[in-house]
């Protein structure tokens, strides 16, 4: 027998001991070539440009993933000793769920039109290492993991729920280590109480003891309030729109004119047929060895944008939110014509970011709370949650500093011809 400790900040000691079959498999998972590589995805991309403390790995998340996943299967198993057979299920797919993440995260998905489900599951199904290991422990399991990770499909419903709802595994563990690589202070969420309330529904789903609910709650406010400051912070969105224009420049620029290696060559314009060799081979190290390289490229938009990013020389950003989608246009427009104006190339420095939240979906694998003889939804007990359903967007100006002063006396006079 051996056993291997992993000492997390947050979860404390993890051990895994090789005499337990399911906990052997996910031993050999990580040791695996495709999971090593998530090391080199940062968890929050560009964030670390805002937050100087956001330098934590998508391997050391989904390790987190995987421990969480493991202690809610030991309690449920109480309810349905069942569960128990369907440990390899959960712990492949908890400890795999973002192995086909690009560079910088859920930022690669934005300027590379690529889907990380879509890519997770193609690397579980299709990369000869992964799917040996998982298979050798039960014949079948690569398949099952990924069905359960792209369309949501598994033998128990709970064991879906704990892969992909709305109290997932990986939302708890990622509020909390984001929370706590940003500094934010919000995401000290009491886990050993959650996970103490889930409890098997009649229909066989995840559902929340009545005991669970103000820590339920609790979780809820702090996403929210994580989306607002820090995943959606005025400076994030600059970085990530920044990255969008290099990629969008680069591709614009074409194979023959710009260098890229033969496998970044294949993320910029080949994206689509894309093979699994081709898309291991790239992260934040290759992705910004490129930038890097093209600070001294022969194309000024290209060269300018890759030198704001490496030199964190950052736009500026204006919150209109409150503006009407026309208003909003009309805002983007008098920013290009003054950046014009003052010498500066529009389609590189100015630009809307947009996003809209919305923090508890109701329709969406939502909640319901079991207290052994009803069975009612979050929403329908608790008006917190039924206040944290209405949708919250954002919208950000991106402009250059330049412009500043000159740019907000047109705002003000924008509000004031629309009043």
């Amino acid at each position: 027998m051996s056993t291997r400790t992993y000492y997390d900040p947050l979860h404390q000691s993890i051990t895994l001991n090789s005499s337990i079959p399911e906990e052997k498999m996910v031993m050999e998972l990580i040791d695996s070539s495709p999971f090593q590589r998530l090391r080199r995805i940062k968890q929050l991309g560009p964030a670390y440009l805002t937050f100087h403390g956001a330098e934590s790995s998508r391997f050391t998340h989904s390790i987190g993933v995987f421990h969480l996943a493991r202690r809610a299967i030991n309690h449920l198993s109480s309810f349905d000793s069942e569960l128990k057979e369907h440990k390899f299920i959960l712990y492949g797919a908890s400890l795999l769920h973002d192995l086909g993440h690009g560079p910088l995260s859920h930022t690669s998905e934005e300027i590379f039109k690529i889907k990380h489900e879509e890519w997770t599951a193609k690397l579980i199904n299709s990369n000869q290492e992964i799917t040996e290991i998982l298979n050798k422990y039960g014949e079948g399991n690569a398949k099952a993991i990924s069905d359960l990770i792209q369309s949501r499909k598994a033998e128990k419903k709970v064991i879906v729920s704990l892969i992909s709802s709305q109290l997932d595994c990986d939302r708890l563990d990622y509020l909390i280590r984001d929370s706590y690589t940003t500094g934010a202070r919000y995401g000290h969420l009491d886990i050993d109480r959650i996970i103490s309330a889930m409890t098997i529904a009649p229909d066989g789903d995840l559902a929340i003891h009545p005991k669970g609910l103000m820590a339920v709650e609790h979780y809820l406010v702090i996403r929210n309030l994580m989306y607002r400051s820090v995943y959606n912070h005025r400076l994030n969105e600059v970085c990530n729109w920044l990255l969008e224009q290099i990629i969008k420049t680069a591709r614009k620029i074409g194979p023959k004119k710009l260098w890229a290696d033969k496998n970044m060559s294949e993320w910029l314009w080949n994206h689509e047929k894309m093979d699994v060799k081709s898309f291991l081979s790239n992260d934040d190290i290759v992705t910004g060895y490129h930038i890097h390289r093209w600070q001294d490229s022969g194309f000024h938009n290209l060269k300018n944008l890759c030198k704001r990013f490496i030199q964190r020389n950052l736009l500026k950003a204006l919150n209109i939110s409150s503006f009407c989608l026309e208003m909003r246009l009309e805002a983007l427009a008098k920013a290009r014509l003054l950046s014009e104006k003052n010498g500066i190339e529009p389609d590189i420095s100015c630009g809307l970011r947009e996003q809209v939240v919305t923090s508890y979906h109701p329709y969406k694998y939502g909640l319901r709370l079991w207290d052994g003889d009803n069975l009612q939804a979050l929403e329908k007990v608790s008006p917190l949650v039924e206040r944290l359903i209405e949708p919250n967007q954002s919208s950000w100006l991106i402009y250059p500093n330049e412009i500043e002063s000159k740019l907000k006396i047109e705002i003000e006079n924008l509000k004031m011809k629309n009043n």
